[in-house]
């Protein structure tokens, strides 16, 4: 019987050390990002501290005052999961913390996901150190992918942490903070497994229409903060707009290439288009500089049009679901959308 259980112990050893052997460079990145989550939760304090604290700047007080005032709001009036998220404050000294690298073939729109067990396929993969994700993205072009390393403003941990404010929050006007907070709420709320863009689509417009009816609750319709949040989206949205045709004529030029044109013709063929695109943007009419020489110092890859694809492209099917089947009551919608989808 002892030389029967030794087998078997044996034998689970075995397995285990072979699921370590088979997926350790996913168990390697687990933990580092595990380790640099609880870093930042180790030295998030609360709120309530931060805000005796006679060192801190009163101005920014105000803005941690808001975002809890931004989180009533959302909880209340918009049918966000009640949760400790933004509770807590982490400084960041100004300095970046998390970065996200994306990947895409090159003649194709059409994302690369990395899987990870339990929480599914992710067409992102985030590093809270830059050099890692310098490394996987040299081994990502290396395969021949186009890719794009971006700095994260924020993030959602869909419940499992206590996501804290972080300092470069405060830097944000009232409309772009209020629309941020929700966001990541909105990830916490809902959260469909394997489906990146349908997730991001809906937090934005969860986000600006949220941002919206909080900014109008606070300050009123002819608010000074509520006409700078407007004017600033209305020029996102045409910039989103061009993008996103920009992104349907790069597809339909992939969709032209015959299966034996040589890399080297797709490649000058591309390039050619991608060109056309950038000199079109000045055909634009926008209120501000902000993105008028958008493309002054890069020139976009595939990442750049998927970007604005998985945050963008759903955006008038969810107004218009919305507003013609739930009336723009966030309650029903939220009632609907938690019968329909499972989420993490």
């Amino acid at each position: 019987m002892k030389l029967q259980k030794r087998k078997w112990l044996l034998l689970i050893l075995g397995v285990f050390s072979g699921l370590i052997i088979w997926q350790w460079d996913l168990l390697q990145y687990g933990l580092m990002q595990a380790r640099g989550q609880l870093k930042i939760l180790w030295k998030a304090r609360p709120i309530e501290e931060v805000l005796t604290d006679t060192n801190f700047p009163d101005s920014l007080k105000q803005k941690l005052q808001l975002i809890q005032e931004i989180r009533r709001f959302a909880e209340d009036s918009i049918g966000l999961n009640p949760s400790k998220n933004y509770t807590t404050f982490y400084d960041q000294h100004g300095k970046p913390i998390l970065w996200v690298l994306t990947a895409c073939p090159p003649y194709e729109l059409k994302a690369y996901e990395w899987r990870f067990p339990l929480l599914g396929s992710f067409s992102y993969k985030g590093f809270f150190e830059l050099p890692k994700a310098e490394a996987e993205e040299q081994r990502m072009k290396a395969l021949g992918y186009d890719t794009d390393i971006d700095e994260v403003p924020g993030w959602s941990t869909l419940g499992w942490f206590k996501d804290p404010v972080l300092s470069n929050f405060l830097r944000r006007s009232p409309g772009h903070l209020a629309d941020l907070i929700i966001h990541e709420l909105t990830h916490g709320t809902l959260y469909v497994p394997d489906n990146v863009d349908y997730n991001e689509n809906l937090a934005n417009f969860v986000s600006y229409q949220g941002a919206l009816m909080f900014l109008r609750y606070k300050y009123g319709e002819n608010s000074p903060e509520l006409q700078h949040y407007v004017h600033s989206m209305s020029d996102k949205k045409r910039f989103i707009r061009f993008v996103l045709q920009a992104a349907k004529s790069l597809d339909s030029l992939y969709g032209s290439f015959p299966p034996d044109m040589a890399d080297s013709k797709k490649a000058a063929a591309k390039q050619q288009h991608v060109e056309r695109i950038v000199h079109a943007l000045d055909t634009v009419k926008f209120a501000s500089d902000r993105y008028r020489n958008y493309f002054a110092d890069f020139t976009p890859n595939n990442t750049f049009f998927m970007e604005f694809i998985r945050y963008n492209e759903q955006q008038n099917a969810f107004e218009e679901e919305f507003y013609q089947k739930f009336g723009g009551d966030f309650k029903k919608y939220w009632k609907h959308l938690k019968a329909t989808y499972p989420s993490l």
